[in-house]
């Protein structure tokens, strides 16, 4: 972005802090709604090739690591048992110790360890994996109609970022430590009653790119905060006003959505002094947008 453009977008920016200033001090109703379809594992959870539901200490193992890494499907697999339908486990992810018990002369595959008991059982440990920590499959009975419609310069301009993006789960983060952004699939985006899922899905993915901008080798932004700190806020408020500057500077949509008044004002209260956090953050927030505008551009002249 050159200098000529940088008041244009500063005058956008200022209008939409404004904007959404006035509407948490007019006394909204409500509170922020995830715009996504979310939840754990859908019912008892099965092995991705038999169909068969894991049972015991299997099954609890299964659920408590669904619901810590909010796994949304109930399917599960070993590596292998992945690969022979066509998909593959993310690298990185890990898996889950599964046991079961085998007679002393059946094959061992190769993704199994299995310890001798009395001689004639086997006791096997297998590790498997969620769908959601595969690329290149999906169940038909969980699959979602995308209400989402693709807009092309929204695209391009994120494209343009060059920030790495996986889609899977229900939960939408930026992950310093492996720089990578984390995004449910746009089909589970829903809206909200103030916004459609085009709309929400755009705002979620924007918000996280304002998140990667501080990465130390960017902006370097603190980004160490815990839930319910501080500086955990401060960097939610930025991602945010962030959000909602690009949303209006991309015309994704006309005006500042309710839903953004509606998240920046449920972080207010972790800080005292309102108005200077969102003085503080705009400034923040500004500086994070012009970064990924600028970036983006230049990629787009490269090209």
């Amino acid at each position: 972005m050159d200098q000529a453009a940088t008041p244009k977008h500063s005058d956008v920016y200022q209008r939409v802090t404004a904007e959404i200033i006035k509407a948490i001090e007019s006394d909204m109703d409500g509170g922020y709604t995830m715009p996504w379809h979310r939840g754990t594992t859908l019912g008892l959870p099965r092995n991705v090739v038999s169909r068969r539901s894991y049972h015991g200490l299997n099954t609890l193992a299964l659920w408590t690591t669904a619901g810590a890494r909010h796994y949304r499907s109930p399917f599960w697999g070993t590596f292998l048992q992945w690969k022979k339908l066509g998909a593959h486990v993310r690298k990185g992810e890990r898996g889950t110790s599964v046991l079961f018990f085998k007679k002393e002369d059946d094959k061992r595959k190769a993704d199994q360890e299995c310890d001798t008991e009395k001689r004639r059982v086997l006791v096997c440990s297998s590790a498997v994996f969620n769908a959601a920590q595969v690329d290149g499959w999906q169940d038909e009975a969980t699959v979602l109609n995308d209400r989402t419609v693709h807009l092309e310069a929204v695209e391009r301009f994120i494209n343009g970022i060059g920030a790495k993006v996986e889609y899977g789960g229900d939960r939408a983060f930026y992950q310093p430590s492996s720089d990578r952004i984390r995004m449910p699939e746009r089909s589970a985006f829903i809206g909200t009653e103030t916004s459609s899922a085009t709309e929400s899905f755009y705002a979620v993915l924007l918000h996280e790119h304002v998140h990667w901008s501080g990465h130390p080798s960017r902006l370097d932004r603190d980004l160490t905060g815990r839930f319910g700190t501080d500086a955990y806020a401060m960097e939610e408020l930025v991602a945010e006003l962030g959000a909602a500057f690009l949303c209006a500077d991309l015309r994704v949509t006309n005006e500042p959505r309710k839903d953004h008044a509606l998240y920046v004002k449920s972080w207010l209260p972790v800080l005292r002094e309102r108005k200077l956090a969102l003085a503080n953050t705009a400034t923040a927030a500004t500086s994070a947008c012009r970064y990924l505008v600028d970036l983006s551009a230049l990629a787009e002249q490269v090209a």
